[in-house]
């Protein structure tokens, strides 16, 4: 992990200061959850149909393995 150094301004220093004690987390920490969380919402403005679409749709598939039928569907193309 690399070290880096950010300058705040004294109200986000005691914000940040009060979040850690609340929830008894390090200020390292909560820092490096806000960038990862901004960093994935910024991604998902790249595509946002796509990330959309893969939260609504994951996990509706329920009956059993998807790859075996995927592959079930494919031996059909093949025996035209």
């Amino acid at each position: 992990m690399l070290r880096t150094i950010i300058n705040l301004d004294e109200t986000d220093r005691r914000w940040l200061d009060r979040e850690s004690k609340a929830t008894r987390l390090p200020m390292t920490e909560l820092v490096r959850r806000a960038v990862k969380l901004y960093r994935i919402q910024q991604e998902s403005r790249e595509c946002p149909d796509l990330h959309r679409s893969l939260a609504e749709t994951s996990g509706i598939w329920r009956h059993g393995d998807g790859l075996a039928y995927q592959d079930r569907l494919r031996d059909e193309w093949g025996r035209w």
